[in-house]
């Protein structure tokens, strides 16, 4: 078996070409190409053709997240601007969920743009019928801990972002924001605010598509996990022992676990790498509370190499009926867990029967996902479409992938 921390990172490479990466979106959501990969074999198809191209009687999940947005521009009195980028609450709350309805001040965890300009004081930024003021409180590694307070003090963090901030796209698109990109950077079901980067393999769904799905009578279920920065972050290290993956935030309801568990040996197939993780993260914590039954809501975690450590994992039925279990004696309508799992080569897959996803940058753990998945046909599958004029990452073509 592989070891995931020997990996090297440099055997995850591919030559993308940067005409190749789609810098918009097409017209249509659904108009994009599918790459089928089932079996060793390889299809083009148009998105149009998902619904019938999916294992019979399959569950396919969502991400419902919603891009926030999290970028603001404010001007400095001497005129200059500082760019404050959120990434995660800190105080009063860290779950995202209740730091987006915080009214009158909070402090969230952001990168600082023309930091070294941001001499001393506060910023401040004026949005229509009110006033954002920001001040550093301390520097971190890699970032800041700032302050935010805001008039009028009654409206929540989620309405002044909405009223004052900017939609956070990928750094590799490289261009300016556009009015399209509001509608099109989300995903037609998004619903739960926090996220800083779309789960790009939702943007091809369109309610025609949708209702193709319920014709074929393939269901529909629904998380939340919300994509932080940490989703572009490089790979620095050489081997991925020495890489710390990012932390996200996951919303875990019943109706979810006991639609699940109703799945039992039928195919449950993830839309996008969000989904694949939040899922697997399910069994990994259903396999945490099996082993400690009183382990406080607070430390619900998965760690980046749990999967791989672990002696005698549980069955799938038994671990999301043991967390299950665990949210009735918590009396909890949903879980707030984190998740740090890096699915590399090496991995068995305990829920997903397969996955809907774009194209992934080179030497990304989004690659090393694909390739646990469907092993070293990854490089087929990436010549297949840089052969076949497939555009690539957020904004470009999707694939289904059926080991």
């Amino acid at each position: 078996m592989t070891d995931p921390k020997k990996l090297a990172i440099k055997d995850f490479v591919y030559e993308l070409p940067e005409e190749r990466i789609a810098k918009f979106p097409l017209p249509e959501r659904d108009q994009s190409k599918l790459l089928l990969y089932r079996q060793g074999q390889m299809a083009d198809h148009t998105f149009t053709d998902l619904p019938q191209l999916l294992p019979p009687r399959s569950l396919l999940v969502f991400n419902d997240t919603k891009v926030v947005q999290a970028r603001l521009l404010f001007q400095k009195e001497t005129g200059g601007t500082v760019e404050i980028f959120c990434l995660e609450p800190v105080a009063p709350y860290q779950e995202v969920q209740l730091a987006m309805q915080q009214t009158g001040n909070c402090v969230w965890k952001c990168l600082v743009g023309n930091n070294k300009r941001w001499k001393s004081g506060s910023v401040k930024l004026r949005f229509d019928g009110g006033m954002l003021t920001a001040e550093r409180k301390a520097q971190q590694e890699g970032h800041f801990l700032i302050r935010f307070t805001w008039e009028p003090a009654e409206l929540t963090f989620a309405e002044v972002l909405e009223r004052c901030g900017k939609l956070p796209l990928p750094p590799y698109l490289n261009r300016d924001l556009t009015p399209d990109d509001h509608t099109r950077y989300q995903t037609i079901y998004a619903n739960q605010q926090g996220a800083v980067a779309a789960p790009t393999a939702g943007l091809h769904f369109t309610e025609r598509v949708m209702e193709k799905l319920r014709e074929q009578q393939i269901a529909t279920a629904y998380l939340t996990l919300h994509v932080g920065a940490g989703t572009f972050k490089p790979v620095k290290a050489e081997v991925m022992e020495e890489h710390e993956m990012h932390a996200e935030q996951l919303y875990i309801t019943k109706p979810l676990l006991q639609r699940l568990l109703l799945q039992e040996e039928k195919p449950i197939i993830p839309v996008g790498t969000t989904s694949m993780r939040s899922l697997e993260s399910l069994y990994w914590l259903g396999a945490k509370v099996l082993e400690q039954p009183e382990l406080p809501l607070k430390d619900l975690s998965v760690s980046q190499w749990q999967a791989y450590e672990t002696v005698a994992p549980p069955t799938a039925t038994d671990a999301l009926s043991a967390l299950l279990a665990y949210m009735e004696r918590q009396h909890a309508n949903y879980l707030h867990a984190s998740t740090q799992i890096i699915i590399a080569p090496g991995y068995t897959f305990r829920i997903c029967k397969g996955l809907v996803t774009n194209f992934h940058q080179p030497e990304s753990t989004l690659l090393l996902l694909v390739s646990a998945l469907i092993g070293e046909d990854w490089r087929k599958v990436y010549q297949h479409a840089l052969e076949n004029d497939y555009r690539f990452l957020s904004y470009g073509d999707s694939s289904l992938l059926l080991p």
